[in-house]
């Protein structure tokens, strides 16, 4: 991918919106890219690139600002990548917490599902858990 590369064609290539890659721009994401006489936006393949690194963090679930350090330490590349395994080590804790509150989430469920008698309303043990949060084992593991 040349430079010249219409706003489109950068969309289609890496998976990125346009109007995600305009908001990538005033942000400072990526780079204001050049302008052709008919001020429309052109790309090169670095900006191509660096779309595919944001979109592929995002999709990992790092915040923008987490993504603005990690680009700052990919435009450095000679310097410690301790930051970066900081920044990767604290977001895989946040998803092991994750998925141990929607497995504990899923039980709960479970135990909802399993005791209702298909009887009436006045019986449920669906309505009755929902209607008393305490009796909500979710809740108490997260107390």
């Amino acid at each position: 991918m040349s430079h010249g590369i219409a706003i489109g064609k950068v969309s289609e290539a890496t998976g990125v919106k346009i109007p995600t890659i305009r908001y990538y721009e005033q942000i400072g994401l990526l780079p204001a890219p050049p302008r052709t006489e008919g001020n429309r936006r052109t790309y090169d393949r670095k900006d191509a690139e660096r779309l595919t690194f944001i979109r592929h963090s995002r999709e990992l679930g790092f915040e923008i600002d987490q993504i603005r350090t990690l680009l700052d330490l990919q435009d450095r590349p000679y310097q410690s990548c301790a930051d970066a395994d900081t920044i990767a080590k604290a977001r895989l804790l946040e998803v092991k917490d994750k998925i141990a509150s929607l497995k504990a989430l899923g039980a709960e469920l479970e135990r909802m599902v399993e005791g209702c008698s298909h009887g009436r309303v006045e019986s449920c043990q669906v309505i009755e858990i929902l209607a008393d949060h305490g009796k909500c084992r979710h809740h108490q593991h997260d107390a």
